[in-house]
């Protein structure tokens, strides 16, 4: 490909970063990200503004010399001019009577941008806006699915400066794929204006002249350096090839090499009935992709006593056998991992993949988040039931999916489907796990059990004895406190339902109980969340003789310690409520 930098009129070493990046050829990395419009009039150190205008074009790669494209920075300038019927029956927007990539348009103050209808349409993508005060487009395949094809600003409005900087960058894979099947190439035609700091390699070339042309007019480059108070000032006109008509290299899981498996895999061998139980280990990382994106299946399954975690999308693919052991570790078949799956699928697989080494090193038989979420689940399950069944001995009716929100005929049913604030609960949780991801999980779980309603634990308490106008300003955690006061003491005496209901005040009701203070801790965490009282996590967590010095290396050992501790309060509450349910 041409090399426009060393075709420069000005040595490369002084052109502006900028000005170079628009003059460079763009590889064929996939990944890269390629700037296909731009309307940025950018304030540098220098008190003066570096101003690019630039669009790119679909140019035939026919072997024929690339034509000099002439725009003012967008496809089309004003709207044609309303004359007699039909005179624009043939309108089509083109630069220099070729395509674009994006279809932008201008009238000196008012700008707007959009993918082209060609692009979008031929590469089958999917547009999702970002409003407020950023005003985005952002194009996706949601085929595969793959995010941020394409992107930029929508509009922006120009009063002597523009309301703000337009860029847009697409994908270099779906790029060149587009270039591909038009057959041809991305050229850009920009316009380029900066005042370059003065210097003597400079000064040589203006000859002593206050202005000069360094290009010519009907070439690729069209530019001129003219002096001002500032400095020297760069106005170049060009027109780039940028992307060749050639595809990315194709991404591919065949030829990988996989921790613990002897060769490189490919498909064929993935499945090969003797490799096929080759067992391999990811870091639940891997999950974290898939969790926090709603397009994709994600909601673990209990399956025959394990938790399975196979992440799909949409009903196009799925992973299979993936399953959750010790703490922070996924197990899968080798075969699973290829069988209906995208290639890019398998690759992200790879990238979390563990050496046997390692693995050997972890305790298989921990538990991991998943387990710990579902028993604490099951407390509240049994929470609303219970709470349910002794309302009704004392003649408060309420089902036990109004008190929570929870019915274990549908977590029988469907598991954890219609629960997604459960899931959320259940997502990874690594060791390093940063402290405003823990704040945040103590929030989610004090949260769920909030929705228990004070009013129905006030019409309890009042029924049992306890003087209305002593709960009536307390909140549910001390109404629970005072409820598991009572119930140890009937459930000590061994007392039946029908003992509870009582006139006189029990004694003891409004004492402090140890075996609900994780719910109290759990409460502070979440005020913390909110006001960012760091100190103040450390010494709630310490006061529960948690060891705060494993703090440095994150904070996935506390929430292992918070959760474990809210799911043995609420045990505490559950164990002799049960038992004096028990005693019909």
């Amino acid at each position: 490909m041409f090399d426009y930098v060393e075709s420069f009129p000005i040595p490369a070493d002084l052109l502006p970063q900028r000005l170079r990046s628009l003059l460079e050829p763009i590889g064929t990395d996939p990944l890269q990200r390629v700037e296909v419009s731009s309307f940025t009039e950018t304030e540098r150190p220098e008190s003066n503004r570096e101003t690019v205008h630039m669009l790119m074009a679909v140019v035939p790669d026919d072997g024929n010399a690339i034509p000099v494209l002439h725009s003012e920075g967008v496809v089309a300038h004003g709207v044609p001019i309303l004359s007699e019927k039909g005179s624009e029956k043939d309108f089509a927007p083109n630069v220099s009577r070729h395509d674009y990539i994006v279809a932008s348009w201008g009238s000196s103050l008012f700008f707007t941008y959009n993918l082209a209808e060609k692009v979008w349409m031929a590469l089958g993508l999917t547009p999702r806006c970002i409003g407020n005060e950023h005003q985005r487009v952002v194009y996706d395949d949601l085929s595969l699915p793959e995010f941020g094809v394409a992107e930029g600003e929508v509009s922006l409005q120009y009063h002597f400066k523009p309301s703000r900087d337009v860029k847009w960058f697409m994908s270099n894979e779906y790029l060149r794929k587009y270039l591909w099947l038009r057959g041809g190439r991305g050229v850009r035609q920009f316009f380029y204006e900066a005042t370059l700091e003065d210097s003597p390699q400079l000064r040589n070339l203006m000859n002593g002249q206050r202005f000069v042309s360094l290009g010519k007019p009907e070439s690729w480059l069209d530019c001129d350096l003219q002096e001002t108070e500032n400095g020297l000032l760069l106005q170049v006109w060009a027109t780039v090839v940028a992307v060749s008509c050639e595809l990315c290299p194709q991404q591919t899981a065949d030829g990988l090499t996989w921790p613990g498996v002897a060769g490189a895999v490919t498909h064929a061998s993935a499945n090969n009935i003797m490799r096929n139980a080759t067992t391999i280990y990811l870091d639940d990382r891997f999950l974290e992709r898939y969790e926090q994106n709603s397009l994709y299946g994600s909601t673990p399954v209990d399956m025959h006593g394990g938790w399975c975690c196979s992440p799909s999308y949409l009903g196009q693919w799925s992973f299979t056998g993936c399953r959750r052991v010790g703490r922070n570790l996924i197990e899968v078949e080798l075969r699973d991992l290829y069988k209906g799956v995208p290639d890019r699928e398998t690759l992200y697989a790879h990238a979390h993949a563990l050496d046997p080494e390692i693995v050997k090193q972890r305790d298989l038989a921990e538990e991991h988040i998943v387990s710990k979420v579902d028993r604490f689940l099951e407390q509240m399950l049994s929470l609303g039931e219970n709470l349910s069944w002794l309302g009704a001995a004392l003649g408060i009716e309420k089902p036990a999916v109004e008190l929570l929100g929870f019915s274990r005929k549908e977590v029988k049913v469907d598991g954890w489907l219609n629960y997604p604030q459960v899931t959320k609960l259940a997502q990874v949780a690594p060791l390093d796990m940063t402290q405003q991801a823990f704040l945040a999980r103590c929030k989610s779980m004090h949260e769920i059990w909030q929705k228990l309603p004070d009013g129905f634990l006030k019409q309890i308490l009042e029924a049992v004895g306890v003087p209305r106008k002593s709960i009536a300003n307390l909140g549910s955690l001390k109404l629970l406190q005072c409820l598991l006061n009572i119930l140890t003491r009937f459930d000590e005496n061994c007392e039946a339902p029908d003992a509870l209901k009582s006139k006189e005040e029990p004694e003891g009701w409004n004492a402090r109980s140890n075996d609900i203070a994780m719910l109290f801790v759990t409460y502070d965490l979440r005020i913390a969340d909110a006001h960012d009282a760091v100190s103040k996590i450390v010494e709630r967590l310490q006061d529960q003789d948690f060891d705060t010095a494993t703090l440095h290396q994150g904070y996935g050992r506390a929430l292992d310690f918070v959760l474990d501790g809210v799911i043995n309060s609420f045990a505490a509450i559950n164990r002799p409520l049960g038992r004096i349910l028990g005693r019909v």
